[in-house]
């Protein structure tokens, strides 16, 4: 028996605030964050038969607390740890109330929490990993399967990620106001990143893993929620609200890719793009701009034109000027490329797409290809553009992709002489 789709968002949505509970009090990052997982996994069996606690925060906090104190118990190995817990947790104050009854009981710490999970000592993977993990409340198997990798894998990543974070010493608790824009940096890049790979994902036979992508926008609310006045932070969730909404439209009945400029704008989401219009509106005037917020504002354009000849591509293109300068990566250069080549023609967007040839990040990267053979085609190119896709589909490593990159070339071959 499972719990209902209310009950697994409270859970998920709890998860964070228990494991920062615990951390908070015992510190032992690792050990608290297995103890929570099993607390959850509690809830789901016993709810359903029981029902929902009065107060499950409460619940899951006192159950998580005792699996932690048997667990270090039963090591023997560990007995100053077990010394160490003991101490701090009588067992009569486990039995009588909940473990988080103090006068702090209703601090909310997902916040530092997110920004221990995203610990510069940690590599780009352990970061999301341990970010879906702990904050998520995702399971092993669920990460696991999201990404694309064995389960026994992404246990030893999100192992080894808890390690480091116990060994790096670093407390539960907000950076200094030095560190403070740094590390929120990497939060936000790391939410960024779990979208991305739940909208367009890098492998397997799929085009998007929609779990993933739901995630990382209910951990922007999450973290919106908490820093409401932070422009960034609401220029990231628009940004995910924005492009969300067109997922309805992004593929076809076969699960096959589809071109944002082919897509049918009456499946998008209106709803989303009402949304993510807002928030945008709310923070542009608040003070500096910054990379997620132009980016959010480039979508938001795409999503106001109610068919693609109505885009605003020169604002577009003053858009990813202005990101360009922000926050300069090839990546955003290939998509100024694209409006170069919608204002001034095909010819001046391959003249600024030659720049990225020597970019050693770009040489081999498959879209680099595929926008040249979109633009050689613009420009009437058909040969030299079939080439490119067929070169482009050979590098891609997501299916749906490479056989749109492979139709793309077929289309084209007829006009090969």
């Amino acid at each position: 028996m499972s719990v209902d789709r209310s009950a697994e968002d409270l859970l998920r949505e709890l998860a964070p605030q228990v494991l920062g509970a615990l951390v908070r009090r015992y510190g032992l990052f690792d050990a608290c964050e297995d103890a929570v997982q099993e607390s959850l996994v509690a809830a789901t069996l016993q709810w359903p038969r029981e029902g929902t606690p009065d107060n499950p925060r409460g619940w899951l906090v006192t159950v998580a607390s005792r699996r932690l104190v048997d667990h270090v118990r039963s090591e023997q190995a560990r007995r100053r740890r077990e010394d160490r817990i003991a101490l701090a947790t009588p067992q009569s104050e486990l039995l009588s109330r909940a473990a988080d009854a103090a006068s702090d009981a209703d601090r909310d710490d997902s916040l530092a929490l997110l920004f221990l999970c995203c610990h510069p000592a940690l590599s780009s993977p352990s970061r999301i990993a341990l970010t879906l993990r702990a904050v998520g409340g995702l399971t092993t198997a669920q990460i696991a399967a999201a990404f694309l990798v064995p389960e026994p894998t992404m246990a030893q990543r999100i192992s080894r990620a808890k390690q480091t974070v116990r060994g790096s010493g670093t407390p539960l608790g907000m950076p200094d106001t030095a560190d403070h824009a740094a590390r929120l940096a990497e939060v936000l890049h790391v939410l960024y990143l779990i979208f991305n790979e739940g909208y367009a994902t890098t492998d397997g036979d799929d085009l998007t893993a929609p779990a993933l992508s739901g995630e990382a926008i209910r951990l922007a609310r999450l973290l919106h929620r908490l820093l409401p006045r932070d422009g960034e932070v609401a220029g990231l969730l628009a940004l995910m609200l924005l492009t969300e909404a067109r997922r309805p439209a992004r593929t076809g009945p076969a699960g096959d890719l589809v071109p944002l400029a082919e897509q049918d704008r009456r499946l998008w989401d209106g709803r989303l793009v009402d949304e993510g219009t807002d928030l945008l509106t709310e923070a542009l005037p608040r003070g500096q701009v910054g990379p997620y917020q132009l980016q959010a504002a480039v979508a938001a354009v795409h999503d106001e034109a109610e068919h693609v000849e109505a885009t605003d591509w020169p604002q577009i293109l003053a858009l990813y000027g202005l990101l360009e300068q922000a926050a300069p990566n090839p990546m955003v250069t290939l998509n100024r490329a694209v409006a170069v080549a919608m204002v001034h023609g095909p010819a001046a967007g391959l003249e600024l797409l030659a720049t990225l040839e020597d970019d050693r990040r770009m040489a081999r990267h498959h879209r680099l290809l595929a926008t040249r053979a979109h633009l050689l085609e613009m420009d009437g190119r058909h040969a030299d553009a079939a080439e490119c896709y067929r070169a482009a589909a050979r590098r891609a490593t997501g299916a749906p992709e490479r056989r749109h990159l492979t139709a793309r070339a077929a289309r084209l071959a007829p006009a090969r002489s």
